[in-house]
């Protein structure tokens, strides 16, 4: 009798064992069962100087496909570069294209997908100057080399005359993580001086000669928001959202330009022609009277072939929204759209993307 009860026993065991594996999620494609219909999660990592721009794009896309729950953690476009490499996020994100020997590292290829253009500005914290500060390449770098230390400076009231620059001292802030705002940056001075591209040089992370550090756009634009006579450089979306000012930088054209979305468009238009097959470009210090000359595509990181074909096309399917219908909302955030000729390119990018070999079915 109780050699038969055992024998009931396991067979339930069993059975409860087999229901509970029969019943688990297939993850295997990234599938998660959700109400509705299947939940997909996306995780994506990196710069932050599109992120209230990705912010934007990943909230109205779950509007329209609420099974898409993607999550993109702003940590800068350096600790982008390190996860997609690691691969412990679907994408990537840096303001910065990888250079030779980051893409050598990489396990397999992966495609750089332009998504915005968007501005560096120099923003900086002077309340008794009123009127529109401007800076040319030459003391912009003098600047930050830490040679300029006071604002009444003669360099920088030379070019001035209008302002009534305070005997003040200059704090510099810069990026304290490796950053796609600090290489499209520091990209430009490396290009209009060639004491900066010796003494310092260009990537997400240099030595800096002098400042405080901050973390991420949001780090920068605290620091100089809290410390009178500061200046440092961020994205025009955080400036603008912090009430902080920020000048206007004299062009290759010789003109003083404020950044907006319009005049970083005329950066990338003279360059849009030359566009390598690899998308990876810089657009700092371009021709053009309205160029401004501090600006930058910003890349979302993506492998060629995926693992998973449910995940892979619905990051693909996302990718194409945010390249055509989502640069509508590019403009209002003070990004500026792609041009027509790129976003063709990236397209023809994202048709190619595959999972485990195979074609998507986009």
């Amino acid at each position: 009798m109780l050699n038969k009860f055992y024998a009931v026993l396991i067979v339930v065991l069993f059975s409860f064992i087999w229901v509970a594996c029969a019943g688990a999620p297939d993850d295997s494609n990234g599938n998660l069962p959700g109400k509705g219909g299947t939940n997909i999660g996306l995780q994506g990592a990196g710069a932050t100087f599109p992120f209230p721009l990705y912010s934007k794009w990943i909230s109205e896309y779950n509007k329209i496909n609420p099974n898409i729950k993607i999550d993109y953690q702003s940590i800068g476009s350096g600790g982008g570069i390190k996860q997609i490499t690691e691969q412990t996020v679907d994408f990537g994100a840096s303001d910065a294209p990888m250079t030779e020997d980051q893409l050598k590292a990489l396990k397999k290829p992966l495609f750089h997908i332009p998504t915005v253009l968007g501005a560096v500005v120099v923003c900086y914290n002077l309340p008794s100057v009123t009127g529109e500060l401007k800076l040319t390449p030459e003391v912009l770098t003098a600047i930050f080399l830490g040679e300029v230390k006071k604002w009444n400076d003669p360099k920088v009231a030379e070019i001035n005359p209008d302002l009534k620059l305070p005997d003040k001292e200059i704090t510099v802030v810069h990026r304290s993580d490796g950053s796609g705002t600090t290489a499209v940056f520091v990209d430009y001075l490396s290009k209009v001086s060639k004491t900066w591209a010796e003494k310092v040089g260009k990537g997400t992370s240099v030595n800096w000669p002098v400042g405080l550090g901050g973390k991420g756009n949001e780090g920068v634009t605290g620091q100089v928001k809290q410390v009178e006579g500061s200046i440092g450089y961020t994205e025009l979306v955080y400036a603008l959202q912090n009430k902080i000012s920020f000048a206007s930088i004299k062009n290759k054209s010789g003109k003083f330009v404020l950044p907006s979305a319009d005049n970083v468009t005329a950066a990338a238009a003279g360059t849009v022609g030359q566009l390598p097959d690899d998308m990876r470009v810089s657009i700092t210090d371009a021709e053009g009277d309205t160029a401004y000359p501090i600006s930058s595509y910003t890349y979302l990181l993506v492998y060629q072939d995926m693992s998973g074909k449910v995940k892979a096309e619905s990051l693909a399917k996302f990718l194409k929204w945010a390249t055509t219908d989502g640069q509508k909302i590019a403009k209002d955030l003070n990004y500026a759209p792609l041009p027509e000729e790129v976003i063709k390119k990236v397209t023809e990018k994202i048709n190619s993307l595959k999972a485990n070999g195979e074609a998507l079915s986009l």
